[in-house]
């Protein structure tokens, strides 16, 4: 049978098949099994490399200064994590991480109130996560620079995070950062 899109006894007939359209669910093929039953995505091991650093922390510097507190938490059912960092000296920022499957590789989109964005990917060497970029120096916009950010799950369940730089393609790392995260009481 063969609807036409305007007819004189059916002029809603466009309107209503066009809201029927909208109001039904899509559904990306990815989210779909073949049994039909619920699946969730981010379930493999690849997945899991960086709940290590899933909590409620207390930060310190290498001199045993606390420097901040963080939360990073799983969202998006288990697929993301998102890092919620608050400084002692007032510098706010939120990291979205994710495990791409396509790519094997994990991705760190970072954004504070200073206006610092890295955007870092890497993956899981031995039992740290490693995360790097390439981009302009922050000093200098027309040289180059490499930034590493490096964490590593200790057997007291802490968790150290060094942040280095390097002006000369990796052959030698400035520390931006090395700090503690012990968890929160």
């Amino acid at each position: 049978m063969k609807f036409p899109l305007r007819s004189p006894s059916q002029p809603g007939r466009l309107a209503a098949l066009l809201a029927l359209a909208l109001a039904l669910p899509v559904v990306p093929a990815s989210a779909q099994s073949v049994s039909g039953a619920d699946t969730k995505p981010c379930q493999s091991s690849e997945h899991r490399q960086f709940d290590f650093w899933v909590g409620t922390w207390d930060v310190f510097a290498t001199s045993g200064k606390k420097v901040g507190e963080n939360r990073i938490e799983l969202i998006a059912d288990g697929c993301a994590l998102l890092e919620q960092w608050t400084g002692n000296g007032g510098v706010t920022g939120k990291s979205l991480n994710i495990y791409d499957a396509i790519d094997r590789r994990w991705h760190q989109t970072w954004v504070d109130n200073s206006g610092t964005l890295l955007m870092l990917a890497g993956r899981l060497v031995e039992r740290s996560m490693v995360l790097s970029m390439s981009g302009p120096s922050p000093t200098d916009p027309k040289a180059t620079v490499l930034q590493r950010i490096t964490w590593t799950p200790a057997n007291d369940g802490s968790v150290r995070q060094l942040w280095e730089l390097s002006s000369d393609a990796g052959k030698s790392w400035t520390v931006l950062f090395d700090g503690r995260y012990v968890r929160a009481k």
